[in-house]
């Protein structure tokens, strides 16, 4: 994995490109923990997950698919509780957006990363799939939650079932994806983070992000008494102030999270 911060913006780099980024343990462990070390940094606002070379993750390395399928079936671990502390669903409870830089191929465990992530930006022309039917394989990851969810039960299961190539354009046209220009992909991800870095408050994120989160599991009075209190909160805080401040003086904001 590469790390690099620029304009608020830290950015993972799954760096296997002569595998096309194909998932290993190793990497299952240090994305976790590189996605901890950004969320305690404070010159940190947003965090970009992208892939070196021609794919962005061509799911499990395969090496560790043939010999899982030679083996004997093991047992279940046990599962943490928290919808939140799942195996990837844990980056739903990173505090700060999560920007996916689809910046190629991406399948199976590569495309459940993406769906756990708060923006899926996609390079024009490339393809996900599930694959996982495919292989033999079920919806892995919680990936058949997630998929009807953020694009509905038919176009969740047209991916999942099919396990067909689907290419960005239409990706786009079922909400999962927003679409950038190839050629200078990397360039235009890092652009819209910055963005995002440089105008919005990093405390209203943070309460965003965990009202989108509590909305999936909670009912319509619940999330607007949610909101309520939260913006109760807001009155007293030093962004809300600044936000206020910057609007009216025709300035870039300055906000400092607090």
């Amino acid at each position: 994995m590469l790390f690099a911060k620029q304009d608020h913006v830290a950015t993972i780099t799954l760096n296997r490109p002569d595998r096309m980024n194909a998932w290993t343990t190793t990497m299952e462990q240090e994305l976790r923990e590189l996605l901890s070390q950004a969320s305690r940094d404070d010159e940190v606002r947003v965090i970009v997950l992208t892939g070196a070379g021609r794919a962005f993750c061509a799911g499990a390395d395969m090496g560790r698919l043939v010999n899982s399928a030679n083996s004997v079936p093991g047992t279940l671990e046990q599962s943490a509780k928290d919808d939140l502390d799942q195996r990837y669903s844990y980056i739903m409870a990173v505090p700060k957006p999560v920007l996916a830089g689809i910046n190629g191929a991406v399948a199976g465990v590569g495309l459940c990363l993406t769906l756990f992530c708060d923006l899926r930006y996609m390079a024009a022309g490339t393809k996900l799939t599930t694959a996982f039917a495919r292989r033999g394989l079920i919806a892995e990851h919680g990936s058949a939650w997630m998929l009807r969810r953020l694009i509905g039960p038919m176009n969740a299961a047209d991916i999942l079932l099919t396990g067909r190539p689907v290419e960005a354009e239409e990706a786009e046209r079922m909400g999962l994806v927003r679409v950038l220009p190839r050629e200078d992909f990397h360039q235009q991800l890092q652009s819209r983070a910055a963005e995002i870095a440089a105008l919005c408050s990093p405390r209203s994120q943070r309460v965003i992000k965990r009202q989108l989160n509590q909305a999936i599991f909670q009912s319509l009075a619940e999330a607007t008494r949610l909101s309520e209190e939260e913006a109760l909160l807001c009155r007293g805080t030093d962004d809300y102030k600044e936000g206020v401040a910057h609007f009216v003086e025709k300035r870039a904001p300055r906000f400092t999270g607090t």
